[in-house]
């Protein structure tokens, strides 16, 4: 079964405007909703005003009821990955066991250079991102964690309370194909890219599934996430992501509704087993409203939905 989320950016708005954005999409059936990590805005603005993402984070899991929580992605350059697995197994008891971790590693150099935390290249991020995976899977499911990285070291580490969850989903979020796709086989049970073509999806997805071939990993364990844009008109896109509006436009839901059925049927096919709209402010509940029925969202009853979980 596809489900469909909401990704909420944390950008140029206020809490009580996402927070409308989130109960709506709980309303209209939509089965996960998200944050992101980013402490200045996700653009080329160089603006600051952007919401912190364990606050939100932990507000989403307070404000919701049914929808899985997630965090699309955490960068791995923000937080030692024990202090974060002990964030996400709180903000699981605030949830009642509606917790998903994200993890990335980082690409927004603007903010990091900011704040003064380093930035250092590619294949240094992603090396920690690899053993950030490998801590946090430990921390989260295991009763100690005795980690000796170059990057991260635990001794007997322990994450108490444990969470509500057994086991806590965790996603890793990007495309890099020889590296990062690698980490998804190793140790996530979630793999998400963000604005890709149908197309770009399907290639990395069949890149990915050669990746657990190597480790041993059944790629079916791993669910696969594409995050969309929503322009109906060309001007909703300019109005939310700006100078990038061409860079999103392959991975908007756009044009009339049957195309944008076709679209998502597409990334359907080449193997996504979760679409996300991305949302940034303004945001559009008639935008959302009209996807919704699109795509085929449909709203369900809380006893229904939890009976399925």
């Amino acid at each position: 079964m596809t489900v469909f989320g909401v990704h909420a950016g944390l950008q140029n708005t206020t809490m009580r405007d996402l927070i409308d954005v989130w109960h709506h999409a709980e309303s209209l059936g939509f089965g996960w909703v998200s944050v992101w990590d980013h402490f200045f805005a996700a653009d080329a603005s160089g603006g600051a005003e952007c919401f912190e993402a364990v606050a939100a984070h932990a507000a989403l899991a307070c404000e919701t009821s049914t929808v899985t929580c997630g965090c699309l992605v955490y960068s791995i350059g923000y937080r030692h990955p024990a202090v974060l697995a002990n964030a996400i197994a709180t903000i699981d008891h605030l949830s009642g066991g509606r917790a998903d971790l994200g993890l990335g590693a980082g690409w927004h150099q603007g903010e990091y250079d900011a704040y003064g935390i380093p930035f250092p290249s590619a294949g240094v991020r992603l090396d920690q991102l690899d053993e950030a995976a490998e801590c946090v899977r430990g921390l989260l499911r295991q009763e100690t964690t005795t980690f000796d990285g170059r990057y991260f070291q635990l001794r007997d580490a322990r994450c108490e309370p444990r969470p509500v969850q057994a086991e806590i989903p965790i996603w890793v979020g990007g495309g890099g194909e020889r590296k990062t796709l690698r980490t998804v086989a190793r140790f996530a049970d979630g793999w998400n890219v963000p604005f890709v073509s149908p197309e770009e999806f399907a290639r990395k997805h069949a890149v990915l599934r050669r990746h657990c071939e190597e480790v041993g990993r059944d790629p079916t364990e791993i669910r696969c996430a594409v995050n969309v844009a929503l322009a109906w008109k060309d001007q909703d896109l300019v109005e939310q992501f700006d100078g990038l509006a061409d860079f999103f436009r392959p991975a908007a839901l756009t044009g009339s509704d049957e195309e944008a059925r076709d679209k998502v049927g597409r990334y359907v096919d080449g193997g996504a087993d979760q679409v996300n709209i991305a949302l940034r402010a303004p945001f559009n509940a008639d935008a959302l409203e009209r996807a919704a029925a699109a795509i085929g969202v449909e709203t369900v009853g809380t006893a229904d939905r939890l009976s399925g979980l």
